[in-house]
């Protein structure tokens, strides 16, 4: 017993003298942020959607680049100044490349396949290395005809179909083209195809489980042990149909291409490169097709949207401001040969065509709070304590709307990537729009090289073949003389992890 409490008295005793250290040295503060309520924090104070301008608002007010959210015991930090974003997330980036936890989506949805939503280590890097050799600047070039074929084929539907609904469906026709080619090696049908379906499918569930709040498993996750029979259990099944969903988009496509590639019937694509690799012994853990058939299922499931959304973005800049399209049209003219269409070779040649496209990213950014990192350890910036396992969001709207770095943020304006004498871009003028877009640190897109070069084929095509316009009527005027006005169009944002445009046409 006597040691029990010998036990029991240097204990308490050395937990005194830790309090009384504590004391001595207070622990540095949290960043500012908005004050909560007990024990939910600000769960009630963000917004439901478009909560990245609300960072920026509590921001500005606090005077801080580095904002510090509460809910439900979960430390937020939100990074709105890029500097900061680049001293954290790239300068320290072995701290801050870890992710949340997923449970409803990795854990009972089969979502672990895809390293971007992994957390930090053996898994990801392996994976990611086979993706970074893949789609590095070089290495995509070899993919470019499959980039310029879907291209051509999105303009010849837009031709044979006027119908300006079916605008976004003939988009992401476009993505799933490039996609599945470079990737697989596989030829979409135009109508009705099951792989760009079960893609389709797969990515519905996985959308629906990262609304958060959604699942009560994410706040408790020893409820993913609850049988799927069980009253209130309905997460279970959903996740169960989800799962097979998910396996099948990554088994399915692979097995099919691969059968090609073996019977000799079969393109260029990550697949048969890789492949090829393996065959040949290539010394790398990475090289394996288990990492191999996970690599290219996560470029299956990633980047339609995306490119989908600045596309349309682009779009909607072009239709408000017709002088944009008119010299972008010509510069395309004195460039490209008579009765052909620009490609990708001609990009250096034709500056103010990758304006658009680096204001299209900038203007409306896609993904503005990107994919959460978690910090994986305690930190110290600025004079503030930030800690291990809080989730980490670099608010990219807030840095693409930097009135220091863009003048006028909220105008569509691709001049101000352009030096005036040169009529060159020049990114010393405003900073390239890119690097808030595709994410910082180790956990840069892997793909932004083939995201950008797509988005860029499809704008310069657009333009190079159709006068972007807003639709004309024709009226009839009092003294009974018609004429024809401009229709005005109206867009809609939609909130989400990608952003999305609407654009409403005249019946």
């Amino acid at each position: 017993m006597g040691t029990y409490i010998n036990s029991f008295a240097i204990l308490a005793i050395g937990a005194l003298l830790y309090g009384i250290s504590r004391r001595r040295k207070p622990s540095l503060p949290l960043p500012p942020g908005p004050k909560g309520l007990p024990l939910v924090g600000n769960l009630f104070q963000v917004p439901s959607e478009f909560e990245w301008i609300k960072y920026h608002e509590w921001s500005t007010e606090l005077k801080t680049d580095i904002l510090h959210l509460q809910i439900a015991g979960t430390h937020i930090i939100v990074l709105n100044n890029y500097e900061v974003a680049m001293d954290l997330l790239e300068s320290r980036s072995s701290l801050y490349s870890g992710r949340p936890r997923l449970v409803m989506m990795i854990e009972l949805m089969g979502w672990g396949f895809n390293f971007g939503f992994v957390d930090y280590g053996d898994f990801w890097r392996k994976h990611r290395r086979l993706a970074h050799q893949s789609l590095q600047a070089t290495a995509i070039k070899q993919y470019r005809p499959h980039l310029a074929l879907a291209t051509r084929k999105l303009l010849r539907r837009l031709l044979d179909d006027r119908d300006d609904g079916k605008l976004i469906p003939h988009l992401r026709q476009l993505t799933a083209e490039t996609i599945l080619s470079v990737a697989y090696g596989i030829q979409v049908q135009e109508e009705n195809d099951p792989y760009v379906e079960l893609a389709e499918a797969a990515n519905q569930g996985a959308i629906i489980a990262t609304v958060p709040g959604r699942f009560l498993v994410e706040a408790i996750p020893i409820l993913k042990y609850v049988p799927a029979w069980f009253p209130g259990a309905s997460f279970k099944r959903k996740a169960r149909e989800w799962y097979k969903l998910t396996r099948m988009m990554v088994e399915v496509p692979y097995a099919d291409a691969k059968k090609r590639i073996e019977s000799g019937n079969s393109t260029v694509s990550v697949l048969l490169t890789n492949l090829q690799k393996i065959e040949a012994g290539v010394k790398d853990d990475a090289f394996t097709e288990d990492v191999l058939r996970n690599t290219v299922g996560a470029l299956y499931a990633a980047g339609s949207d995306t490119t989908v959304s600045a596309m349309v973005t682009c779009i909607l800049g072009l239709l408000e401001h017709p002088e944009i399209l008119k010299r972008a049209q010509e510069q395309i003219d004195a460039v490209v040969k008579p009765g052909h269409l620009p490609d990708l070779d001609d990009e250096p040649s034709l500056p103010y065509v990758t304006a658009i496209a680096k204001e299209a990213l900038r203007w409306r950014d896609v993904l503005p709070l990107g994919v959460p990192h978690a910090l994986s350890a305690d930190d110290e910036y600025k004079g503030y304590r930030l800690p291990a396992g809080a989730i980490v969001l670099a608010n990219g709207w807030a840095m693409l709307h930097d009135e220091k770095i863009y003048a006028n943020p909220f105008e569509f304006d691709p001049d101000r990537f352009i030096d005036p004498e040169t009529g060159k871009i020049d990114y010393s003028r405003a900073r390239d729009p890119e690097h808030a877009c595709f994410g910082f640190g180790r956990r840069i897109c892997p793909g932004r090289f083939m995201a950008f070069e797509s988005l860029w084929l499809g704008i310069a095509s657009l333009i190079a073949t159709f006068d972007i316009e807003k639709p004309k009527e024709k009226v009839t005027l009092s003294s009974g003389e018609e004429v024809e006005r401009t229709v005005e169009l109206t867009h809609e944002y939609k909130s989400g992890l990608v952003t999305w445009v609407h654009l409403f046409f005249p019946l």
